[in-house]
């Protein structure tokens, strides 16, 4: 379903949204789009119901022993997104359309420009994913509490309305900020970036680290929202999925997610592990050094699967450079980025028992984060000078901007 809500600007027009798996350069990236929710229920007999009765505690967050959400009405909804006005839209995919809504400071709906912002998103009668999806969103999101996932306020369901509510996210969609176009969209900055990759890893760390663990199964851009701070939070949990039990590795599950994201093994078996996640994030790790889509069938047919293409690079510091986003004008620490090169490496490792666990990645990632926030001691100028290859004098220091070929010019990119 991949929402994106919200944006930079107030304008609903400038900037495209994708709600559902994206197809890109004509080429669709959905693998399915229906799924199952495993049986439970809107009531709460979720198949991760805490062993003890109660919740169940996990670090920065919680997961609650049924959902705590609030029952709209669609009367109500439809005061807050003025009946679905084409101007409150802020994305539309395979579940259908998300608008712009407002409440009143006492939970009501309000009329538009006062009140809480949230997002409404609105099951299209026609979709495929439909009810199982929406059902799966309000039993997993409905029961997790964590400063890195998307809040999901509440839901309505009345006759054949099927609807989800959350909190609104200011900043949209990774997605959007990486690969959009247009005077709204901003060039994140390294460190930006390097925020937004530990919020991630964070949300995901959370639910691999329930005692049931959550396999969220659809780890990409399009899922991952921004606040408007820039923190980080997963969103769209239809695909979601409970972990093996102890005595087993794997949950055997119909190949469903997003290509260019999911991991070879569940491609080839259907077998999902929970470090399939881990090889998603692995996949958003190189799309944020590079700037780059993780399928675009524009770019030449040998670099049509940006993993396939750039895995060689990551290992190489001096080929590392070249394939660095443009929009980034060369400021970013060369320490650091190596790090999150290689991080991206051990992620995307063929056999899944050798990829780190997300407890591991969140604290790379930190340590990262640690070093980058050191202030340099002040350069010593010196009189050495070496002689470069033309036979003149240089310094020794060499400055980290480059020239990137137009290959790789994230302008380059197609528009969605």
């Amino acid at each position: 379903m991949g929402n994106c809500w919200g944006s930079a600007s107030s304008s609903v027009n400038q900037t495209p949204y994708s709600t559902g798996p994206i197809s890109s350069g004509g080429i669709s990236q959905t693998i399915s789009t229906t799924t199952s929710s495993g049986g439970s229920n809107v009531s709460g007999n979720s198949q991760f119901s805490a062993s003890s009765g109660g919740s169940e505690v996990c670090p920065s967050g919680q997961i609650l022993p049924t959902p705590n959400l609030r029952v709209f009405t669609y009367a109500e909804l439809k005061i807050a997104t003025k009946n679905f006005r084409n101007d409150t839209v802020l994305g539309e995919g395979g579940f259908g359309k998300v608008h712009k809504g407002w409440l009143d400071d006492k939970g009501g709906s309000s009329r538009a420009g006062s009140g809480s912002v949230i997002a409404v998103k609105r099951l299209n009668s026609e979709s495929m994913q439909g009810y199982e999806e929406w059902q799966s969103e309000v039993n997993f999101l409905g029961r997790l509490s964590h400063p890195n996932l998307v809040k999901l306020v509440g839901y309505c369901w009345e006759d054949k309305e099927l609807l989800l509510i959350y909190e609104f996210m200011q900043k949209g969609s990774l997605e959007n900020h990486l690969f959009g176009r247009g005077s709204s969209v901003q060039p994140l900055p390294w460190g930006i970036r390097l925020k937004i990759l530990i919020g991630a890893a964070r949300g995901l760390a959370f639910l691999h680290a329930a005692e049931k663990q959550i396999i969220y199964r659809d780890f990409k851009a399009s899922n991952i929202l921004l606040d408007g701070s820039y923190n980080a939070k997963l969103s769209d949990f239809g695909l979601a999925k409970i972990g093996p039990s102890a005595s087993k590795s794997h949950v055997t599950t119909r190949v469903m997610g997003t290509y260019g994201y999911a991991a070879p093994e569940y491609m080839a078996t259907g077998h999902l592990y929970v470090k399939s996640d881990v090889y998603g994030f692995g996949v958003v790790l190189v799309e944020m050094l590079t700037g780059l889509r993780a399928l675009d069938t524009n770019r030449p047919s040998a670099q049509h699967n940006l993993v396939d293409w750039i895995k060689p690079y990551l290992s190489d510091k001096r080929k590392l450079k070249n394939i660095m986003d443009s929009r980034l004008e060369g400021k970013y620490p060369s320490r650091g980025v190596v790090l999150i090169a290689q991080l991206a490496l051990t992620c995307l490792a063929t056999e899944q028992k050798t990829r780190p666990g997300m407890k591991q990645v969140v604290e790379m990632l930190e340590r990262v984060e640690a070093v980058n926030e050191k202030p340099r001691p002040p350069r010593v100028h010196s009189s050495h000078h070496t002689v470069s290859r033309n036979g003149q004098n240089s310094a020794t220091y060499r400055s980290p901007h480059h020239t990137r070929q137009d290959g790789n010019r994230g302008s380059q990119l197609p528009s969605r």
